[in-house]
């Protein structure tokens, strides 16, 4: 073996999740099932945690053909009894709490004049106080080498496609929080914290949108002109979860197809 073949061989061992435990919120379908796939298939037991316990039991067939463990926990992240419900589960189950992926998240796409304080409140309280109860919960319990992963979206940086006043405030509020969690746990308790922030992608959340006027968008929005596939996030995801991001805490990563930087 070469020096290189061995320089190769550290960086790619890097990615390795073997061991670790992840718990993904949101998991039940879309990017949070597709996440706890990725997890999964660079090695970690995953928690997967969601308000729809039968589509739980779905997704964990799938992570469990990868010779892991996996645990469906229901779970509503606007109570932080229900989070805190889930560490423990983990950690009595699975032994640790390694990464989190805070990816339980709800949209609306209303005018801001017609927007009801309820519309607007249950948005807040899932896509940015729900991370907020689920980072408490898992920090307590994380050793130093842990990672915590916010889903954020591009919204959060650029204009929106539609009128999504509670989504972009609540995503722009996550980029915020990741900041300030790095800043207060990264060397004290050697937590990473970080966000993604992806673009429009091909999911269950992009499916109403009439698909003439999206492709219109992306099309002058865009550079790549099209939606993301949702795989496109998994080797993101497991680079911010593992070792070969060591030294990357209180950033938010956009996965956009270039429309931050259009």
């Amino acid at each position: 073996m070469t020096a290189r073949d061995e320089t190769l061989g550290t960086g790619v061992a890097q990615f390795s999740l073997t061991g670790r435990v992840a718990v993904v919120t949101g998991a039940s379908s879309g990017l949070g099932a597709g996440f706890a796939r990725a997890l999964a298939a660079a090695g970690a037991d995953v928690v997967l945690a969601a308000r729809r316990v039968d589509r739980l039991h779905d997704v964990a067939r799938e992570v469990e053909k990868h010779g892991v463990r996996a645990l469906p926990v229901r779970c509503d992240v606007v109570s932080p009894d229900d989070c805190a419900a889930v560490v423990d589960r983990a950690v009595a189950d699975l032994g640790a709490v390694d990464v989190l992926v805070n990816n339980a998240g709800v949209g609306t796409a209303v005018p801001a004049l017609r927007e009801t304080p309820e519309e607007f409140r249950r948005v807040i309280d899932v896509n940015l106080m729900g991370a907020y109860w689920m980072a408490q919960s898992c920090a307590r319990v994380m050793r130093p080498g842990s990672s915590i992963i916010n889903v954020a979206s591009a919204l959060a940086l650029v204009k929106p496609f539609a009128p999504q006043a509670a989504y972009v405030a609540s995503k722009a509020g996550l980029v915020g929080l990741t900041r300030d969690l790095a800043q207060q746990w990264s060397g004290r308790k050697g937590i990473r914290v970080n966000a993604i922030a992806p673009g429009y992608f091909a999911t269950d959340l992009t499916d109403p949108i009439p698909r003439p006027a999206l492709d219109n968008f992306l099309e002058h929005n865009t550079t790549l002109r099209r939606l993301g596939e949702p795989h496109e996030l998994d080797g993101v995801v497991v680079f911010l979860a593992s070792d070969a991001s060591t030294y990357v805490t209180g950033i938010t990563l956009p996965v956009d197809g270039g429309m931050s930087g259009h």
